[in-house]
Parts: structure tokens; C-alpha cells; sequence
């Protein structure tokens, strides 16, 4: 298959649709609910720091590196694979090449294994999730 197909196969609709699940689930992840207390805490991330930003400029890049994993996680995917491998191909990919590549900074930079551990699974879960919808609408 040549790249122009490639891309014309791709259901740009469900790329969008897991790009905003990343999304959601950072929300919920780095969330009161879930890990922001010890996540701030393992990585030096302090309230005024988070008064200092800029939010809208924070998501909006947020959101379109999330675009862009999910447009390459698509085209790993490839048309037609369904849900089950759209999901196991978004686990591997989280489990197999981000945390193992996590993991290597996170021993160089002397970092907690609880700081790595709330980054890493987030991009796994993420990831697991964009696959899914990815392949069950390819």
C-alpha cells in the first residue's frame, strides 16, 4: 500500500475522537480525584507554577500532541484491524516503547518510581483507549 492510500484510508473522525480521550483522561488522570496530589509532589510542580502558566497555551499543545500520537498510533493500526487488536496494538505501544523509554530517563534523571509510575500508566491507559477507538471505527 503506497502512503497516499495510507492516508486515505484512515478514519479521521476516530483519530480526533482518541486525540480528545487522551485528552479526557489526562483531565481525569492529573484530577483532585485521582493523582494530582502526589504527582505535584514527585515533580517539584507547585501551586504558583500552575497560577504562572498559560492554560490555554498548555492544552492546546496538549491537545495536539495528543493529535498526533493518535494519528501515528493510527497509521500503526492500519484499516480495518477492529477493537481488540486497535486496543492490544495501543497497550503494546504504551507498554513496549513508552515505558520501557520512560523508564530509561526516569533511571538517568534519578526520578521516583512513583513519579514514573503515574506518567507512564497514564500514557499506557491512554494509549489502550486511542487504540480501541481507533480500530473499532477503522
Amino acid at each position: 500500500m503506497n502512503m497516499q492510500n495510507a492516508f486515505q484510508n484512515l478514519n479521521w473522525l476516530a483519530i480526533i475522537v482518541a486525540a480528545v480521550s487522551a485528552f479526557v483522561l489526562g483531565a481525569l488522570w492529573y484530577s483532585p480525584l485521582l493523582f494530582v496530589k502526589r504527582w505535584k509532589k514527585e515533580s517539584g510542580v507547585t501551586d504558583e507554577m500552575v497560577k504562572n502558566t498559560n492554560m490555554v497555551q498548555l492544552f492546546g499543545l496538549s491537545f495536539l500532541l495528543s493529535l498526533i500520537a493518535s494519528f501515528f498510533l493510527a497509521m500503526f493500526i492500519g484499516a480495518k484491524a477492529g477493537a481488540g487488536f486497535g486496543a492490544m496494538a495501543g497497550f503494546m505501544a504504551g507498554l513496549g516503547w513508552v515505558f520501557t523509554f520512560m523508564g530509561i530517563s526516569y533511571l538517568f534523571e534519578r526520578k521516583s518510581l512513583v513519579h514514573f509510575l503515574i506518567n507512564s500508566l497514564y500514557s499506557i491507559v491512554s494509549l489502550t483507549i486511542m487504540g480501541l477507538i481507533i480500530g473499532a471505527w477503522q
